[in-house]
């Protein structure tokens, strides 16, 4: 049973998303204001949130940043009106790792639910055979256990941040475009903000590199992507 923490105002909205949550076997906890929303979110007992981009006392965008900022990684999906598309955009940016606009498919919300816990499982990826570990020089990483190790340090890393450390440590020396990254990493819904790879290839980069300027495992490919080291 996976811990599902509401976080929206509209209470209306937030009992309907709840419903759902519990009736698809999570158990839901609600909360109707940003800064308290933000104490929850920061116990990181939750096994996902779901953020509504507007609310009382803190907004949804301040509460993902100060999360990501503690190394919380539980995975965001954030809550959107049609025009927010540039505080969706900065959403993205700054670690959520979902979206969806209002008003919205509460069984479109429950198929992105599934997605994202699914993600975010390491015995989910060992299930599909990809139990597999990846090494080079002062590079470890565990994918069916989610370890990721850089000059003998473990590093936490959000599931987006893990999800594109992984596609492109399997395939060294390929060269991915922003868009290819989007579509494989974030899904085609994100067509069109591949800007939000550079953010989250930076915020990757500050915690696998010694010296994220100067980086020895994502490189990059000037003018078309990234692509990982190839010994």
């Amino acid at each position: 049973m996976s811990k599902i923490l509401i976080i929206e105002d509209d209470r209306d909205i937030a009992d309907l998303i709840a419903i759902h949550m519990d009736d698809n076997g999570h158990e839901s906890m609600k909360v109707h204001d940003g800064r308290e929303g933000l104490l929850k979110a920061m116990e990181g007992q939750h096994d996902l949130i779901i953020l509504d981009l507007k609310l009382p006392g803190m907004d949804g965008l301040e509460i993902c940043q100060k999360l990501r900022m503690e190394k919380i990684n539980t995975p965001i999906i954030m809550l959107t009106s049609k025009s927010e598309e540039i505080d969706k955009v900065l959403g993205l940016e700054i670690g959520a790792d979902d979206y969806m606009t209002k008003p919205f498919s509460l069984r479109e919300l429950v198929a992105r639910v599934k997605t994202v816990l699914r993600r975010g499982r390491p015995q989910a990826e060992a299930a599909a055979g990809q139990g597999e570990i990846i090494e080079f020089e002062n590079f470890y990483l565990d994918i069916s256990k989610r370890i990721v190790k850089s000059y003998n340090q473990q590093q936490e890393l959000s599931p987006k941040e893990f999800d594109m450390l992984v596609l492109l440590a399997k395939n060294p020396g390929k060269t991915y475009s922003r868009s290819d990254l989007l579509n494989q990493v974030w899904g085609i819904d994100f067509e069109g903000f591949e800007h939000t790879v550079n953010s989250h290839i930076n915020r990757l980069r500050s915690k696998i590199e010694k010296n994220m300027n100067e980086p020895e495992f994502i490189l990059t490919t000037w003018g078309v992507g990234y692509k990982f080291k190839d010994d």
